[in-house]
């Protein structure tokens, strides 16, 4: 029995190893309690404007994608110039910012609705304010990553653990969003959001120590360092194929999430708590997906994790198109939710290994823009299109995308594989393929400037 104990202790410190590293563990730990707070805003919004677009006869689906729209767009629009900054600047501080700077947005949000002086055109205003705030914050968070993180071995696992935040957050966070839309209104969920960001606020500044990478050398100016990230990224082989495939599969699952109050009014006949159980489901497949990257040892093999990731999304969204039973909808959610996380997590860790660190800013940028920056994109041409065909052929559609995209993925795998080893093995990533490759001529990231 103690050797099972102890075993079962073993496989729990190795799946939570990059806890070990003192400033990795205080933003992991604020992170869970201000990521729950974001879930309830992001959820209460979406009740929101599906509650005053049904109010005042206006079609639900166009403003639900409208007001995603607006607070994703910004990403899209600026996050490529801002990795430029990222680079140059202290991350640190940049969060601090930001975060600062998204409590006050929810607290904003909280006394509009407890007041009752919103509308869909506020709600569109503050959604860019918030689009904007996040161009700076989601890909600086990124980056961040491995200034906490003292051995690089852990740094797979850090990211993993950082996806499992999210959706340890989105398990919760829906279901006690549903409860207090019905109980109280959607204006506590932001007030409970406003305050939540305190526990992160409080992490970052209790931060000693950091590991940061020593900035470039060279200064070059903006434009000619954005442009320089840009040639690194697209003329690297397996940044453009990762980062082509993110953007892809975030344009085809977006649909699902924007149209899923119409799914929980309209097509199940639920309300509120349906709304929060089926988003509950989905957290339960990402978290559950989030454990397995993180329990991986390697980064060999997530090729084919990305690859079966966005097949078996596209199967599960196919599926919950045309449920007609909750009971049915959310076990499809939950493999939607495990492989989508899984499919971007490995996307992340990949990229994560593999950018040389004074480009880290502009690349990981560039993946935030991919993933979240072209979701606005999904939201809006979901919102559209569901409007005309209704929302179970619209997210067919989107499924019968993320399938095909897999397909591609897969195609491109024995042309990726050669060129990733390497670099793993010349970064010290995977030491146990060194001596395989010790006799092998080392092959460098292919780049359009060398």
């Amino acid at each position: 029995m103690a050797d099972g104990e102890a075993a079962s202790a073993g496989k729990l410190q190795f799946l939570l190893r990059a806890l070990r590293h003192r400033n990795y563990r205080l933003f992991f730990s604020g992170q869970i309690v201000s990521l729950i707070g974001t879930w309830l805003s992001m959820v209460a919004t979406s009740w929101l404007v599906y509650r005053l677009a049904t109010a005042e006869g206006r079609p639900a689906p166009l403003l639900l994608g409208l007001v995603a729209f607006a607070s994703q767009a910004p990403m899209f629009l600026l996050t490529p110039l801002v990795g430029v900054w990222i680079d140059r600047w202290n991350k640190h501080r940049i969060l601090i910012a930001t975060q600062t700077l998204s409590m006050l947005q929810s607290f904003t949000l909280a006394v509009l609705v407890l007041g009752d002086w919103i509308n869909i055109a506020e709600l569109v205003v503050l959604g860019i304010v918030q689009g904007l705030i996040n161009a700076w914050d989601v890909p600086s968070r990124q980056s961040f990553t491995v200034e906490m993180i003292e051995d690089r071995e852990d740094l797979s696992n850090a990211i993993a653990l950082g996806s499992s935040t999210m959706h340890a957050a989105r398990l919760v966070g829906p279901a006690i969003a549903g409860y207090l839309i019905y109980a109280v209104g959607e204006g506590w969920c932001f007030l409970i959001d406003g305050f939540s960001f305190l526990a992160v606020l409080t992490a970052l500044l209790s931060m000693r120590g950091l590991n940061r990478a020593v900035p470039p050398r060279e200064r070059l100016r903006a434009f000619e360092s954005f442009s320089q990230g840009l040639r690194y990224a697209f003329g690297s082989v397996p940044i453009r194929t990762l980062l082509v495939t993110v953007a892809v599969t975030s344009l085809t699952s977006m649909s699902q999430s924007t149209l899923m109050p119409i799914f929980a009014a309209r097509v199940l006949d639920g309300g509120e708590r349906t709304y929060g159980w089926l988003l509950g489901a989905t957290g339960v497949g990402a978290l559950a997906g989030s454990l397995y990257l993180a329990s991986r040892r390697s980064v060999l093999g997530l090729g084919r994790v990305i690859a079966v990731g966005c097949a078996l999304a596209g199967i599960g969204m196919t599926g919950f198109a045309w449920s007609t039973s909750i009971w049915l909808s959310m076990p499809l959610l939950a493999v939607v939710g495990f492989s989508l996380v899984s499919s971007m997590a490995a996307c992340n860790t990949v990229l994560q290994t593999i950018v040389d660190d004074d480009k880290r800013g502009r690349v990981m940028a560039l993946f935030t823009m991919a993933f979240l920056g072209v979701a606005p994109l999904g939201s809006l041409a979901g919102g559209t299109i569901a409007t005309f065909v209704g929302a179970p052929l619209t997210v067919t559609f989107c499924g019968l995308g993320c399938l095909a995209m897999a397909g591609v993925f897969m195609l491109r795998l024995p042309t990726l594989r050669p060129l990733l080893r390497p670099i793993y093995q010349s970064k010290g990533i995977l030491p146990q393929v060194a001596k395989g490759l010790q006799n092998t001529e080392a092959i460098s990231l292919p780049s359009e400037s060398e």
